[in-house]
């Protein structure tokens, strides 16, 4: 073996062996356990980040390791390739979406490989080819058949100028991003997915989900939202149609005082029809945003709808207001105000100076001021007739139960968990499979018409998608009848929804999936990804698994069996601020850091111009903020090794971790001494074989960290996931092993096995470097193809131990002592100590407490 470590070298010879013996393609083997590994896969953005190195080194160590443990290993990349980033790089480049996503793929494609990920490539898929959406077009056409697809109508971005439908990220400070008109919310016919018929399933299978992260279930369970409350029936004055509500909070009924409606209630759009001050305030709200978390924060804002509805208890009569806090499409679109006991109501009715009144009151002596502050928690009725003094909970069957006997309400569960809309009217997805007949009737696309393919020569001019421009794409027939297109395409959830399914048989062209290849990978042992994941696309993948099961293509009823959240890679930040306060921010690649003599960082200043920058602290790398580090620049300079190690050491999987020039360069260090070890001791000559009896006590020691270092490093790889502890754990038996110098034939026997179980042990870390090392160690097998090593318990037994001694629970001193030292022995060398002679001098002893193994502690005053 050469005697410098090259590592651009070593990576080159270890790609070339992987790839001329397709070491990382599978398929089925029902004689060998089975381990699906996934990360989530890239949108192909055009470079790997730091994020992207992250993940994907941590799947490939969990997937080598486990090949090592005998399992048959799939681990597969693909794209996740439509989206909007694409139409408008296509519109900065004048280019096309569709080559440009391939460029990217390609350029991405070999950092991957460069970095050394054992992908089976042979099941490499791109979302946007039609091979692969035909069959999200053929699913979406059963689910039809099924009832669970249905369209309605539904509030978009609207750009009055482009006349074009706008994403959110393309609303910048309410104006379209091109056109900068100020933008209107408009409603549109929109397909949809019945999510909601799932809900109940989706959350009751969250149990069944041990090995996820309990953050992302609750996250989960929050989003779907299952709520016990009450539908009850405000009847209006004058005979007009009654007010619906739902309400959680049955026990505050009595402490309603107004109504609210959103803008498209049939109350809200008869009252504009009266007030032109009522189809002003509309307007208005049509043209704010209607999402949730917006709502949340929003200035709550109403107007008197001039309509009264009356109290189904008291029979007073209750103003009605429209309110931009209402929103059409959740629940009834009307609400019942308790302004006493909900925050945002009583926002409104001070706004508006409405009456606050309390009917709950705290269950202590706490004073509570519900015209100052609303009180939301239970507790004990007020003000409320027949219902005072019983609990928020007996009140809610005894209201309810009132409700139902005069049948103007009954207990219902409901859901936060809105139904799936997955109409997008961009270009660059998966064309809807619908068509319209003359008549007004839709009706899926033929499957042999399938699939409906996405031309892709075209121009983008960036206000309207080729498909919609182009009438005649459209133009289609069905039994001899003419018909019409769909021109919206899907939400990019879809196809990351199923993508993990599809691996499985990912050239099958018999269907969307192969069921007996898929039903001998999934579930998915171990699913990797970002926690920004944990709602929609987990939410979705759960739910299209499900619909898998009930269409006969998978037997299992979740689609991850185990779940790890990384977490984010953080940088420094470097930035100049012009007299405007305008900051602008610096790679942290053109900065320099003066360091004084004890390597603290004394003047940060850019290394074009030699003049000072202003450090603005450790963050996620982001575009935005510039400090983002290219792995390709690592690579180059210090081996995919490097960086994998790097990133494997510097935190745990889940927890942030902080970019390190110093880090990296600790990481290359490390591996060149590994290096050196191993070829200080091949240049030795030969090692014998090792023989376990009759070894010095150097030899026993280094041979028993050997077997304490597979233990602890095989516990860390596959239970706790701590890939940092295991590599901690190697450089510790590296150290030890560099301790026994002597040319004993035993003493280089032993430190065989000992750099053999740290080249194997490190292996899935840093693959390149030992399959290198392990060959120069003497073995003709790759490393990749080794077995998982096996602690030899008897090598792990100690003849010494070593034991704290204490005066009064005070340690005073540390002994070594033979592992089966009794406890009259244990006490008789405690006292005789020179130390604990010291400090019990002049004083008597009173007792000795001994805890085998472990320490004596003297008492003595």
């Amino acid at each position: 073996m050469d005697q410098q470590y090259n590592p651009g070298d070593v990576e080159r010879t270890a790609q070339k062996f992987w790839d001329d013996n397709n070491t990382f393609m599978v398929k089925e083997d029902p004689g060998k356990p089975k381990y699906y590994c996934l990360s989530m896969f890239p949108y192909p953005s055009g470079k790997l980040h730091m994020g992207h190195v992250r993940n994907y080194t941590i799947g490939d160590v969990i997937s080598r390791y486990q090949r090592m443990q005998g399992k048959n290993v799939m681990q597969p990349m693909g794209w996740d390739a439509f989206g909007l980033p694409a139409e408008n790089a296509a519109i900065a480049n004048k280019t096309a979406p569709a080559k440009w996503t391939h460029a990217n793929i390609a350029y991405m494609k070999n950092q991957l490989k460069q970095l050394g990920f054992g992908y089976d490539w042979n099941r490499e898929l791109a979302t946007c080819k039609p091979d692969y959406y035909r069959w999200e077009q053929w699913f979406f056409a059963r689910l039809f058949e099924k009832g669970l697809v249905y369209k309605k109508m539904s509030t978009v971005n609207w750009d009055p100028v482009d006349q074009t439908v706008l994403a959110n990220e393309q609303v910048v400070d309410g104006r379209g991003w091109r056109s900068g008109a100020l933008v209107e919310q408009k409603k549109i016919p929109q397909w949809f997915i019945r999510i909601t018929d799932y809900a109940e399933e989706l959350l009751n299978d969250l149990d069944q989900l041990e090995d996820w992260p309990e953050q992302v279930k609750t996250m989960q369970r929050n989003w779907i939202g299952k709520s016990i409350g009450t539908e009850l029936t405000f009847q209006m004055k004058d005979g007009h149609d009654p007010l619906e509500v739902y309400t959680t909070r049955p026990d505050t009924l009595m402490g309603v005082t107004y109504m609210a409606v959103s803008t498209e209630h049939p109350i809200a759009r008869k009252s504009a029809k009266r007030y032109p001050e009522v189809a002003d305030f509309a307007e208005q709200c049509r043209n704010s945003k209607t999402a949730e978390a917006d709502m949340a924060v929003m200035e709550k804002k109403g107007i008197d709808t001039g309509f009264k509805a009356i109290h189904p208890l008291t029979h007073e009569e209750i103003p009605v207001y429209v309110a931009n806090f209402v929103l059409t499409d959740y629940g009834t679109g009307a609400l019942m105000a308790v302004p006493a006991h909900d925050e945002r109501d009583h926002e409104f009715a001070v706004k508006y100076r409405l009456p606050i009144k309390q009917v709950i009151a705290p269950g202590d002596d706490r004073e509570i001021d519900v015209q100052e502050q609303a009180f939301t928690e239970k507790g004990f009725l007020v003000s409320s007739g027949k219902y005072n003094g019983l609990t928020s909970e007996d009140a809610f069957n005894a209201i309810a139960d009132y409700l139902e006997e005069k049948g103007i309400g009954k207990r219902t569960v409901n859901y936060r968990l809105r139904d799936w809309g997955v109409s997008r009217q961009r270009y660059w997805g998966a064309p809807i499979p619908m068509m319209t007949m003359e008549d007004g009737t839709e009706r899926p696309v033929p499957d042999d018409q399938l699939p409906i393919t996405l031309p892709e020569d075209v121009e983008m001019d960036g206000v309207q998608s080729p498909i919609k421009a182009d009438p005649e794409w459209a133009k289609t027939s069905f039994e001899g009848q003419p018909a019409t297109l769909e021109t919206d395409t899907f939400d990019t959830f879809m196809e990351s929804s199923w993508y993990y399914a599809r691996f499985c048989s990912p050239n099958y062209d018999k269907g969307m999936l192969d069921p007996a290849a898929a039903n001998y990978w999934l579930p998915v042992d171990q699913y990797i990804g970002g926690i920004e994941h944990a709602i929609l696309h987990l939410l979705y993948a759960r739910f299209f698994h499900k619909l898998l099961r009930d269409v006969g293509l998978v037997n299992s009823s979740e689609p991850f069996n185990r779940l790890l959240c990384q977490g984010m890679v953080l940088a420094e930040t470097y930035y100049r601020e012009d007299e405007a306060g305008k900051k602008t921010w610096i790679s942290p690649a053109d900065v320099i850091n003066k360091r004084d003599d004890k390597g603290q960082v004394v003047e940060t200043v850019h290394k074009d111009d030699g003049q000072p920058v202003v450090a603005g602290g450790v963050t996620k790398m982001s575009k935005s903020k510039n400090n983002g580090i290219d792995p390709q620049a690592i690579i180059d300079e210090h081996g995919a090794d490097t960086v994998r190690l790097f990133m494997m050491f510097a935190a745990p999987p889940e927890q942030s971790l902080e970019w390190s020039d110093s880090g990296v360069e600790g990481a290359h260090r490390f591996l060149k001494r590994l290096w050196r070890m191993v070829n200080e001791h091949v240049a030795s000559g030969p090692a014998p074989a090792l023989n376990a009896d009759g070894l010095t006590d150097g030899q026993k020691n280094l041979r028993r960290k050997t077997h304490e270092t597979i233990s602890k490093v095989s516990d860390d790889i596959s239970r706790r996931l701590t890939f940092n502890t295991s590599i901690a754990a190697v450089m510790e038996l590296l150290n030890e092993s560099a301790k026994l110098t002597d040319d004993a034939a035993q003493s280089k026997a032993v430190r065989q096995e000992a750099l053999e179980t740290a080249v194997v042990l490190l292996a899935p870390i840093v693959p390149h470097i030992c399959h290198q090392l392990w060959q120069a160690l003497g073995h003709a097998e790759p490393v990749v193809d080794a077995p998982w090593p096996v602690a030899d318990k008897t090598a792990m037994v100690r003849s010494e131990i070593q034991v704290v001694l204490q005066v009064n629970g005070k340690v005073r001193a540390k002994a070594d002592v033979p592992a089966d030292i009794d406890k009259s022995s244990l006490e008789t060398l405690a006292l005789e100590n020179e130390n604990v002679v010291r400090f019990t001098e002049g004083k008597t002893v009173r007792k000795v407490i001994v805890v085998p193994g472990k320490l004596v502690n003297v008492v003595a005053n």
